[in-house]
């Protein structure tokens, strides 16, 4: 009996251990088969002429201080450490967070929203998700909140908190309000408040894009509103005669014992402004300045060079050297007016020696390079800091550490990268293809020029018509293009497609695709896939067994790629893409 178990314990550990060996080859096997890409190069280049044409001297850093779309900033500082956050919309993880010492060199530390707990946009439209966040800090309980609202998940306005941004940030508190917007004040005396944008009462509102901006009593220990404390403290906006539209993005400040309450007006878009009120108190009544706006670009001409647009959305900190400064949205359309970078986030000094703050020379065109503070060495891409002007960004994928400029579109990248035992990025397709409102598989970095150059090398060999791997330049679901390698019959074929939808969303109205151009194409070898912009020159080549580039489709244009096009909030965001449900058939 005894030799029985032996035995049968002897022979059960060999069938385990072939099961393993087979198992193990299996699993080696299937890490890259076939229709799953392997992308082993990345090369971004930014060439745009303002940076050429305004070099920077040992005392002057560039505005924007984060080019591309990095839109709605926020900032606070502890001590010596400045933090800013900027909107995410449907970007997975949410919530860039960046800190500082200076003001001038920023360094990418992480994301707030990191989870699919705290982030629920798995079915929400590219500009839904996050908007403007705010964070604050609260010295009575040594506590960051970022406030922000989320138009996804049923989640609306919320908050999360954390003692230290660096090593990460709590669950999802929901704070029952509407309106969009929200910030929190700290009082010297440890009292709580939300400011924030909302309706007019109902029955109350007046001409469209009429809005109020609404303040609550926060408890601090519940952390939400205190129900009954909401009160309107500002109406329409500055004059309400002259019909302001969309005031929004509020923050209070204290100075002097006084209350200050800074708030966006006249839209996101040409009419965009920064305004302030002065009260005696956190809740009322404010008065605004005599001198609104103070800052906006909306006066100026379209045709001044390197032309500035929609500047707004602000909030200010005390620098360093003991002087204000604010951090704002602005564009810098293309030489068509397009808006393909999105709103990008400015950084400007702020005289506050009289009553009222004043972004110095906010209203007159902005300018590309700002003196640095006193003492202040810049460290332009140097040592992990974010690079400004035109910069290049080479990724190997050697690692699954990947910079945090890479993100995912409704849902972890994690999900779908791996890397290569050989290196490589690894993308294991999606069914979901990029005109889904699903998480798509694409890895994308912003764009960040107006004039760039991105190369990428694939290597992917698809099995069947349904399979896709590429490049993809999307503005969102509805208007994209994609540039990949599929299947034709026994053929293997590039193709160049474009989509967008005509009209306004509504049912029925789905967008439309279309081949641009298709051609046979070797895959024995790697393939590099190249784009290459000039504004809204937009030119897609390839090359095969390291041979010459060609162009595929000619020059294309850029427009479908514009906020001002495409509507929303977000910029153009390249890709590297893999899909099972393709549906471009060349």
């Amino acid at each position: 009996m005894k030799y029985t178990k032996q035995f049968t314990f002897w022979m059960l550990m060999m069938f385990a251990a072939c099961l393993n060996v087979v198992a193990q080859k299996s699993k080696k096997k299937a890490t890259t088969p076939g229709n799953v890409p392997v992308f082993t190069q990345f090369v971004y280049k930014g060439n745009d002429a303002v940076y050429n044409e305004n070099p920077l001297k040992e005392d002057e850093f560039y505005t924007p201080i984060l080019q591309g779309c990095y839109p709605d900033p926020s900032i606070v500082r502890r001590g010596d450490d400045y933090f800013l956050v900027v909107s995410s919309f449907s970007m997975f993880p949410g919530v860039p967070i960046f800190h500082s010492k200076d003001l001038v060199n920023w360094k990418q530390i992480g994301h707030v929203l990191d989870r699919p707990s705290q982030l629920k946009v798995e079915t929400a439209g590219v500009s839904s998700g996050i908007y403007a966040p705010a964070i604050t800090y609260n010295p009575h309980n040594e506590t960051f909140y970022m406030i922000t609202t989320q138009i996804a998940g049923g989640i609306g306005n919320m908050v999360v908190k954390t003692k230290d941004p660096f090593k990460g940030w709590g669950d999802v508190i929901k704070l029952n309000f509407n309106g969009i917007d929200p910030s929190l004040f700290f009082d010297d005396d440890g009292k709580a408040y939300v400011v924030h944008n909302d309706a007019p009462d109902p029955g109350k509102e007046l001409y469209n894009g009429h809005r109020v901006i609404k303040i609550w009593e926060y408890d601090v220990e519940k952390d939400d509103v205190i129900p009954g404390t909401d009160k309107i403290i500002v109406d329409g906006g500055v004059d309400l005669s002259q019909k302001p539209i969309w005031i929004e993005a509020p923050h209070i400040y204290k100075k002097n014992g006084k209350y200050y309450l800074m708030c966006a007006e006249g839209g996101t878009a040409d009419w965009h402004s920064e305004v302030i009120f002065i009260s005696d108190h956190p809740k009322g009544p404010y008065k605004p300045a005599p001198n609104n706006p103070i800052l906006t670009q909306r006066y100026l001409g379209k045709d001044r060079k390197n032309r500035v647009e929609w500047a707004g959305h602000a909030d200010l900190v005390e620098g360093p050297d003991g002087k204000y400064y604010g951090v704002f949205l602005a564009i810098r359309p293309n030489n068509k007016g397009r808006v393909n970078t999105g709103r990008e986030t400015f950084i400007l000094p702020v005289d506050w020696s009289g009553t009222f703050p004043v972004f110095e020379n906010g209203l007159i065109p902005l300018k590309p390079k700002l003196p640095t503070p006193a003492g202040v060495k810049n460290l332009n891409g140097k040592d992990g800091y974010f690079p400004n002007g035109n910069f290049t960004i080479e990724e190997h994928f050697k690692n699954i550490n990947l910079d945090y400029r890479w993100i995912a579109m409704r849902g972890p990248r994690e999900n779908f990268i791996s890397i290569a035992p050989q290196g490589g990025l690894v993308i294991n397709p999606f069914e979901n293809n990029i005109k889904a409102q699903k998480p798509v598989s694409a890895l994308f970095h912003r764009q960040q020029h107006n004039s760039f150059e991105v190369t990428t090398t694939l290597k992917y060999a698809p099995q069947s018509e349904k399979d896709l791997a590429g490049l993809v330049c999307y503005q969102s679901e509805a208007f994209n293009y994609v540039f990949g390698i599929t299947k034709k019959g026994n053929e293997n074929y590039i193709v160049l497609a474009r989509t967008e939808r005509k009209g306004p969303p509504r049912p029925g109205n789905a967008p439309q695709t279309t081949i641009i151009a298709s051609a046979p194409i070797d895959v024995k070898n790697p393939v590099q896939l190249q784009i290459v912009a000039d504004h809204d020159d937009y030119k897609f080549n390839y090359s095969v067994n390291g041979g010459a580039f060609q162009n595929l489709g000619g020059t294309v244009s850029g427009d479908i790629l514009s906020t001002n096009v495409a509507g929303g909030f977000t910029g153009n965001l390249i890709g590297l893409y893999a899909t099972s449900g393709n549906d471009i058939l060349p």
